[in-house]
């Protein structure tokens, strides 16, 4: 999105034509720029065997993987549903690597019946796993490098006392289980969280990685996660993909040479992708007063971007409507009954009821954690794809409240 003649556009198109056409609140998506970050991250490594595989649970509607799946990545699942979706997006199976979380056996023997590749991080279902298969389906491992990623404990996945991923101090045990079952291991497999910045956590996950790997003779591919720190603030350090590839690259070329032979580099981007290519519009309904602050009550709330209340998550958020208007301080607010902020004291261009603001860095995390808290609707979903906005999702009614709901006589 992008100020030109005092109007925010993108792709060309008014974002407050968009607000009109299609009503608020609604998530519009950037499909120019989710290539161009794409892109970026071949371009990074592209001295090297990379496989990006989009991380689902980021922006699940079928329209952005199947955009997704034309620039030629593969996908990162969590749950058989999101695995039904990829399929139906049209990707193969053996593109879907399938990375679930605590889940029941049968959930792991769904994804065998699909033809997914497993990634497994847990003992006890690795142990069903080889009772159940062998050498005959091969898998992956997560491992749990106990490194603290970011400084955000809620989005680091590879602390000690995560529930993610195997520990690398059980790993006497993980083989015994590998070596009695004879389970074929084609990909190890680590993740520290969101918000990684600098390139030596990378490394540091990738030497641990190395020294794991010689215990593997069978491996494909390492997959190094994400957590590619994006951009919330004006002038936010964000990690340097190029400079993480080539060093990082110099030291994969390095392991592949003591392997014994070349293997694939694989990342699961999920915000680096998608975050900045999405905003959340919305209508403001109220300015209220307090003697303490000034609040912009808006049509929107934690029902549709979660992440504020259950990350303390950043967003910039933006007037539309008044670009050039003067700044003055506001809390923008939801219209839940909860405390749903959105943001506290922002500047802001003077703010009307009827206004249109824009959230920004939803396209990650945004509608995919969306609920019908308080029974509000989910919002719209809107595609800008070569410079023409498409209706991807449409905004939820009554009748879809009540779709599952059985009603009974009650005397």
């Amino acid at each position: 999105m992008e100020l030109k003649n005092n109007s925010y556009l993108i792709q060309g198109l008014d974002v407050l034509k968009i607000a009109k056409e299609f009503g608020t609140p609604v998530y519009v998506y950037d499909a120019e720029k989710i290539t161009q970050q794409l892109q970026t991250l071949k371009n990074a490594f592209s001295n090297q065997r990379v496989k990006i595989k989009f991380a689902a649970k980021a922006l699940t509607n079928i329209n952005i993987l199947k955009l997704i799946r034309e620039q030629g990545a593969g996908v990162d699942v969590v749950s058989i549903q999101e695995a039904h979706l990829a399929i139906k997006a049209g990707f193969k199976p053996e593109e879907i690597l399938f990375t679930p979380n605590c889940v029941s056996f049968d959930e792991i023997l769904e994804g065998v019946e699909l033809g997914l590749i497993i990634n497994i991080d847990n003992i006890s279902i690795l142990e069903q796993f080889g009772h159940r298969f062998r050498h005959k389906v091969p898998c992956c491992i997560r491992l749990n490098p106990h490194i603290m990623a970011g400084g955000n404990h809620k989005i680091s996945t590879g602390h000690v006392d995560s529930k993610f991923g195997i520990s690398i101090y059980q790993l006497p045990h993980l083989m015994r289980v590998i070596k009695t079952n004879d389970i074929k291991v084609i990909g190890l497999h680590m993740h520290t969280g969101s918000d990684i910045l600098d390139a030596e956590i990378f490394l540091k996950m990738a030497e641990i990685l190395y020294g794991i790997a010689m215990e593997f003779p069978e491996l494909e591919f390492i997959d190094f996660g994400s957590g590619f720190k994006v951009g919330y603030k004006e002038n936010d350090i964000v990690t340097n993909v190029y400079d993480l590839g080539l060093k990082l690259g110099k030291s994969f070329e390095n392991f592949c040479e003591s392997y014994g032979r070349k293997l694939e580099m694989w990342f699961e981007p999920g915000k680096y992708v998608v975050s900045d290519a999405g905003i959340l519009l919305v209508r403001v309904n109220v300015i209220k007063t307090t003697p303490a602050t000034v609040f912009v009550g808006v049509n929107s709330g934690m029902n549709h971007l979660l992440r504020p209340m259950m990350y303390d998550a950043y967003h910039n958020i933006i007037n539309v409507s008044n670009p050039k208007g003067i700044q003055r301080v506001y809390s923008v607010v939801g219209y839940i009954c909860e405390t749903d902020t959105f943001g506290w004291d922002r500047k802001i261009h003077e703010v009307r009821e009827g206004d249109i603001l824009a959230i920004r860095n939803a396209g990650a995390y945004g509608f995919s954690m969306s609920s019908n808290y308080n029974s509000r609707f989910r919002p719209a979903e809107v595609l800008v794809y070569k410079g023409k906005a498409h209706l991807i999702r449409e905004r939820e009614t009554m009748e879809d409240l009540l779709a599952r709901q059985v009603e009974i006589e009650l005397n």
